[in-house]
């Protein structure tokens, strides 16, 4: 499906974003190793998520919805899950994936877990590695590098594991492990990333301990199902925050997201080039901070240097906040971003791709971006590259482009924003 997007004259009113994609995965797993009635408001119904729970219902969770936004798991508890007499399809999920490798490694029986081509390309040794050294037996492609992954699940042995990556897919995969394992499993990381599944862990029950780069989880605990309200997903959040900062005339306020501070650091990268972003009715739900954001066109945004603890914290929103760069004054250079290569695409490659045919000023680095603002975009036929976040990116440049732009493959964006075009236009001048 391709997508047609018109310059506008500014973003105004009042929004929301559909759930947190990271949190509704979380929500039905934990839920799943629960034991009686989790609600889930406001989930996510993306592919994603729907893989997720196509999985889960397959390991004998029984699991009502979506419907209107809820969903009702059934848990088994953290000994009832059943082998499935299938292979669970994680669709282009890697969340679905890694996460729920780190499940079936504690299970008494044998379980294989494939995706669809893209997934089937992207890097799992950075989980199945440290999952082998809590005792767990995981064979796949390339000597288990790659899906499809069979897993002989078994008893498991807690670890203290360094990862040597800043990632919240490998941590929580090692954290659903160390469920499973007597004793202690302690995750540490360079940089801190997103902690939804820490959070979500205390609010069903488990001991858990954690500081700036490192988690503890007592293993065996008993879980309790619960009433999880999902925030709005920053990450959906962040293409409208880009084009209202960019966009003359633009006064939006997006109500009821989520504002981790794992999660926020696009609000301050913006900040610092300038943008005009107030947070308002600030409170918690089911353990996350949640908030409104008011964003009105910034006078000018500036060139900044990105790198370093901030990265994991905006990891998913470079190519919208490419995008502002763009349009900035001076030069944004990104670094310590290599992350972005193992995405749905090679991030750094689409990303640098996508500008450069909006006539922007782009060069693509080893582990990030260098972009020199350029006063104007210019509307452009694109391609998404299946990648969601590349889709929205390209939407967002062509509201600040002179011209029409042409965004082919749109329909991937329902993976995390589900009616994107229409919001869009709900609030287009």
């Amino acid at each position: 499906m391709d997508m047609v997007i018109q310059p506008t004259g500014g973003l105004r009113g009042t929004v929301t974003v559909p759930g947190d994609k990271s949190i509704s995965h979380r929500a039905v797993m934990i839920g799943a190793l629960a034991e009686g009635e989790t609600l889930i408001y406001n989930f996510l119904p993306g592919e994603d998520c729907l893989s997720t729970i196509n999985c889960f219902r397959k390991l004998g969770v029984v699991i009502e919805g979506p419907a209107e936004g809820m969903v009702r798991v059934i848990g088994r508890g953290l000994a009832g899950l059943q082998e499935p007499g299938d292979v669970l399809d994680a669709g282009n999920s890697g969340t679905t994936m890694r996460l729920a490798l780190g499940i079936l490694a504690g299970q008494k029986f044998f379980s294989v877990i494939t995706g669809d081509d893209s997934l089937r390309r992207r890097p799992m040794a950075r989980v199945t590695e440290p999952l082998r050294l809590m005792g767990a037996h995981i064979e796949g492609r390339q000597g288990g590098r790659l899906a499809p992954l069979a897993v002989h699940g078994g008893k498991l042995r807690p670890i203290c594991y360094n990862s040597p990556v800043a990632s919240a897919q490998v941590k929580s995969a090692v954290l659903f492990a160390g469920l499973f394992a007597q004793g202690d499993t302690v995750v540490s990381e360079p940089h801190r990333s997103r902690d939804h599944t820490e959070r979500m862990l205390r609010h069903f029950g488990a001991e858990l301990e954690a500081d700036d780069k490192s988690v503890r989880v007592k293993g065996l605990p008993r879980l309790t199902g619960q009433v999880i309200k999902v925030p709005g997903d920053i990450s959906s959040a962040a293409f409208l925050l880009v084009a209202a900062c960019v966009s003359p005339g633009s006064d939006l306020t997006i109500t009821g997201v989520g504002l981790n501070p794992a999660r926020s650091g696009i609000i301050d990268a913006l900040s610092e080039m300038g943008a005009d972003i107030t947070l308002q009715n600030l409170r918690e739900e089911g353990g996350e901070p949640v908030g409104d954001i008011r964003v009105r066109s910034a006078v000018k945004l500036t060139g900044v240097k990105l790198g370093g603890e901030i990265i994991p914290r905006l990891i998913d929103e470079v190519p919208v906040l490419a995008v502002a760069a763009a349009l900035a004054e001076g030069k944004t250079e990104i670094r310590d971003a290599a992350e972005l290569k193992v995405k749905e695409s090679n991030r750094i490659a689409s990303t640098a791709r996508l500008l450069s045919g909006f006539g922007a000023s782009v060069e693509e680095l080893a582990d990030g971006l260098s972009i020199k603002g350029v006063r104007s975009l210019n509307g452009c036929a694109c391609e998404s590259g299946g990648d969601h976040r590349i889709a929205m990116a390209a939407a967002v440049a062509g509201l600040l482009a002179s011209g029409q732009t042409l965004v082919r493959g749109s329909d991937c964006i329902d993976i995390s924003f589900p009616g994107f075009k229409n919001v869009l236009e709900s609030i287009s001048l």
